[in-house]
């Protein structure tokens, strides 16, 4: 008997496994697929899933493979440029392919101990007060305490347990995949910022080994959207945008995307839980989804460790929806508007512009950069200090910086007064003295995800606070 399963082996599954892992939890990745994906729908991390690499000690892994950017704002196709103090340090995004991605967080994974099987599709569940059990496509039955559907936005566990998709079809389509071109890249590139000036939904990129990424708009919404476009689509619907088909050939990949939004209507059910796109579906317009995904599971996997090792208070689980259920529903509204800038009519070109205009404003700027890149999200944990819900940026102390003490996925208070106590949890949370001169504050308590749940120099505060998040004291 396992742990946890998790099906579906993405970006989210391969994160969750990780995080279990570091709390000795004994999982086991169920991925429908045989072979990783070949698609690379996501193209990159966001300064917070960059934040959250760093934590893990797996920022330099992504680096080494990637190529760092700045774009500020990222919203509805308009670009401005970074924007100054955004509260991060770690200002940028790194472009990694999905796939690259996904084979980081499997080797890291797999480093811990977990344990992927593919070619296992999940067809059945059912669960008691004890666990979960999975009936899988061959026939086999797998028992566990937790299951997590992280099979993505057709997820067969989210229909299993009768979870509500609610949200607004797909209104319009576009065309997307890899392939050689035989038309000049000079050329190319002038068509392209031609074609922009009034589609926003069109782009001829280069990438690695002669490779161009396409985006084009479709020729309406098609019936069934789990088949793949044919090469003789893309070459109609780039010749009706560009007037050329640009000698398109040998696809590596082809898909399309709508601009459907939805987001269930619950994210766990007893001993069930859904993360990433099985949670939530959007357009890609900002590249947001692979993140929102990574960031559901840095936000369950302690939780569900806490639980398994049997230290977690009676309703942690229950935080997981009560925090992400919100910032996925951010997400799902941000990409609404920002297909509505995208398109083509006059009330949305008159829109774009007065957004442009808005944006070169510094503060406006960053509000739009730290929604995209999710480093301002802040949990509802009640009133307090200004501090409180959000995630600490990684702060420079005397010996060394904060993100590399985080690295075991543990609680973390800072002390800067030397006076404070953490011992009834040591094996929970790591008690750290040391000073920062940007923390202007005594101590501060980090969950594993580096959200702050108090800051303070009370110690009786201090203890009723660590016990509301890390369970009781041990004594002896």
């Amino acid at each position: 008997m396992f742990d946890v399963i998790v099906v579906g082996g993405g970006p989210t599954g391969l994160m969750l496994a990780a995080e279990l892992r570091l709390h000795d939890v004994r999982v086991v990745v169920l991925e429908k697929r045989d072979e990783p994906t070949a698609e690379s729908r996501g193209q990159g991390l966001h300064a917070r899933s960059v934040e959250m690499m760093d934590q893990r000690g797996m920022l330099d892994r992504f680096l080494a493979a990637s190529e760092k950017f700045q774009v500020g704002g990222l919203f509805g196709g308009i670009m401005k440029p970074w924007p100054e103090r955004l509260d991060t340090a770690h200002p940028y995004g790194v472009a990694t392919p999905q796939p690259v991605t996904e084979r980081l967080l499997n080797e890291r994974a797999l480093e811990l101990g977990t344990e992927i099987r593919r070619g296992r599709e999940v067809v059945g569940l059912s669960q008691d007060e004890d666990g979960v059990t999975a009936e899988l496509a061959d026939g086999t039955r797998l028992r566990s305490r937790y299951l997590v559907g992280c099979d993505g936005g057709r997820s067969a566990v989210r229909k299993l347990i009768g979870v509500d998709f609610p949200g607004e079809p797909a209104t319009v389509e576009t065309l997307l995949g890899d392939m050689e071109v035989t038309a000049d890249p000079a050329t190319i590139a002038a068509v392209v910022e031609e074609v922009r000036r009034t589609q926003l939904r069109f782009g001829v990129t280069p990438g690695e080994n002669g490779v161009f990424r396409i985006v084009v708009p479709a020729d309406g919404v098609a019936e069934d959207r789990a088949t793949a476009p044919t090469l003789d689509e893309f070459r109609k619907q780039l010749r009706a945008f560009a007037g050329t088909d640009f000698g398109v050939h040998s696809p590596r990949w082809l898909s399309r995307f709508g601009d459907a939004t939805r987001q269930a209507e619950r994210y766990r059910v007893g001993r069930v839980f859904l993360a990433g796109d099985a949670a939530h579906i959007h357009p890609p317009t900002g590249g947001q989804g692979l993140n929102l995904g990574i960031q559901d599971a840095f936000n369950l996997g302690w939780k569900l460790a806490a639980q398994v090792n049997g230290w977690a208070s009676e309703d942690l689980l229950d935080t997981y929806h009560t925090e992400r259920h919100p910032a996925g529903a951010r997400v799902v509204d941000n990409t609404r508007a920002q297909m509505t800038l995208l398109g083509t009519d006059p009330g949305a070109t008159a829109l774009r512009a007065l957004f442009s205009k808005l944006m070169d404003f510094e503060e406006v700027n960053r509000y739009m950069t730290g929604m995209i890149t999710a480093v301002d999200v802040r949990y509802d944990l009640g009133e307090g200090h200004e501090l409180l819900g959000l995630r600490m940026r990684d702060v420079g102390l005397k010996r060394g910086r904060l993100y590399e003490l985080m690295r075991g996925g543990r609680g973390l208070l800072l002390d800067q007064t030397g006076r404070l106590s953490a011992e009834g949890w040591a094996d929970r949370v790591d008690h750290v003295v040391d000073v920062s001169e940007e923390l202007d504050v005594p101590a501060v308590l980090l969950r594993p995800d580096g959200h702050v749940v108090w800051v303070g120099e009370d110690q009786r505060e201090l203890s009723a606070r660590l016990t509301e998040w890390f369970g009781a004291a041990t004594t002896g």
